[in-house]
């Protein structure tokens, strides 16, 4: 006799913000225990997730519904709200971008979105800035925000021409994706869109508050900060968990409401690293913390070149290659600092990372084959991407982003030997000097010392060092800084 397969269903549960309260979280554990599912996830955009039986289907969606609790069944149409919230104290502090004020834009959204929307701290990087399709960003003037679209289904960027106040950020998203929505052969999955153009639509359909850009956006360096175990702010201590399979025990989410409600913390915090972090925890509770995680054989120092990883959600293909890729890693003991890595194995899933493994199309496992790409300055927030290595065997894979990593250390060290103040006592030698030349981050126009610059006036032969503080890009404007060095044999752009 045959064993019957029983159908599975993802349910999908938002966390405006990446924040949930321990009273709404234990509501939901409930309800799953009582339907024997044991474990959940979190995602990239720092969601809940969980698997259920389609016997156990019915009873799941009456609970939710007695306990108003939003979700979605074996579909994305509503996609989370994220937040640097979690990172408030901890990771950053910004001079204005506090509790209250996420909390107001948050309550300010009285309707589900159907567009991805990013609110970011512009001085953390721990979230993505770009991911969304709506992505606020804060800026230097308090309560008032950066604006970059990305639109649906595309990579084209649009940057809003004036700042925008916290309280207009609800009715400026519902204004702006009824737009897009409404005429979606302008605005939705298009090879070219004119961003001005539905900026001045929208203003046309709402009264928006402006501040006009006292600055461009300056991306921070990145460098994701370590974001598990116990770690020590102010005088207390916050407590990051990172799960391998990315699967969280129900058991243990249970036991850790418990201490939560014993030692007074109100919410616990999700990431796009698929992982948790709660705060607050006073020093004399630590021993409760560590008998749960004990109870529950939970590991919470796993090395760094593990957590610098994305996959997209819910996909065992991708997190296996991960494990994969970091098994050889390890081997050669390569150093990954300041980079991220994403495996995209769906071609419009907005991920985050320095370098993106991109598998192509194929209709057997055996088939796959990959492109590497990285931004142009190994800054994962960065929009522009260039082509290293195209159509290359999963077998290759791994030897592949190891000389990667030695480029960008190359490239590291080049850029610091041309400071005033590095390490290096001996000169680079010439033969690296002729691979390096400098790149826009924005338009990806290339700064050639043989060959100068014609439009603005810069002789053949110019260092790039030679040039004034107030050089900018040929082509876009952008200033020097916003230039960076990179080896001449990787330019290719995509």
């Amino acid at each position: 006799m045959e064993n019957k397969v029983v159908k599975k269903h993802q349910i999908k549960v938002n966390l405006p913000g990446g924040i949930v309260s321990i009273g709404d979280l234990l509501q939901i554990l409930n309800i799953l225990e009582e339907s024997e599912i044991e474990n959940v996830r979190f995602g990239t955009r720092q969601q809940l997730y969980f698997s259920v039986d389609e016997d156990k289907l019915e009873d799941i969606e009456h609970s939710f519904l007695i306990a108003d609790t939003e979700f979605e069944i074996d579909t994305d149409k509503q996609p989370n709200i994220i937040s640097s919230y979690v990172t408030e104290d901890i990771f950053n502090n910004s001079n204005w971008l506090r509790e209250g004020v996420y909390r107001d834009v948050l309550d300010a959204f009285n309707y589900t979105p159907r567009l991805k929307i990013n609110l970011v701290d512009n001085s953390q990087t721990l979230i993505p800035f770009f991911t969304g399709n709506l992505n606020f960003i804060s800026s230097d003037i308090g309560n008032y925000w950066y604006l970059y679209m990305r639109f649906p289904r595309t990579n084209i960027i649009y940057c809003w021409s004036s700042l925008i106040y916290s309280e207009d950020i609800g009715t400026l998203s519902k204004l702006v994706e009824d737009a897009i929505f409404s005429n979606k052969n302008l605005f939705y999955d298009q090879l070219n869109i004119d961003g001005q153009e539905l900026e001045n639509k929208v203003k046309l359909t709402g009264s928006i508050l402006h501040q006009p850009h006292s600055a461009p956006l300056k991306l921070p360096e990145f460098q994701l900060p370590y974001y598990e175990g116990f770690n020590k702010y102010n005088d207390k201590y916050w407590l990051g968990i990172y799960r391998r399979n990315e699967l969280f025990p129900v058991s243990f989410l249970k036991d850790l409401c418990a201490i939560c409600a014993k030692t007074r913390i109100g919410q616990l915090y999700t990431t796009p690293w698929k992982s948790i972090i709660v705060k607050g925890v006073e020093t004399g509770d630590k021993k409760l913390w560590n008998a749960v995680l004990d109870k529950n054989r939970i590991n919470v120092r796993h090395a760094s070149n593990e957590l610098n990883w994305q996959s997209e959600d819910l996909c065992e293909y991708g997190l296996s290659l991960k494990r994969e890729l970091i098994t050889e890693f390890n081997k050669v003991d390569l150093r990954t600092f300041k980079l991220c890595f994403a495996i995209k194995t769906n071609p419009k899933s907005g991920l985050f990372g320095s370098v993106i493994i991109r598998k192509q199309a194929s209709n057997l496992d055996e088939d796959y084959r990959f492109d590497i790409l990285h931004t142009t300055d190994f800054n994962p927030n960065s929009k522009n991407f260039t082509l290293y290595k195209e159509s290359i065997s999963k077998a290759s894979l791994a030897e592949a982003l190891v000389q990667l990593c030695d480029n960008y250390y190359q490239l590291q060290t080049l850029s610091e030997s041309a400071s005033e103040h590095n390490y290096y006592e001996a000169e680079v030698s010439k033969e690296n000097e002729q691979t390096l030349v400098h790149q826009c981050s924005h338009c990806l126009t290339i700064y050639d010392e043989t060959w100068g610059d014609e439009v603005n006036g810069v002789p053949s032969g110019t260092n790039f060092s030679d040039l004034k503080e107030d050089y900018s890009c040929a082509i876009c404007g952008a200033a020097k800084s916003d230039i960076i060095p990179i080896l001449k044999e990787s330019v290719l752009t995509v």
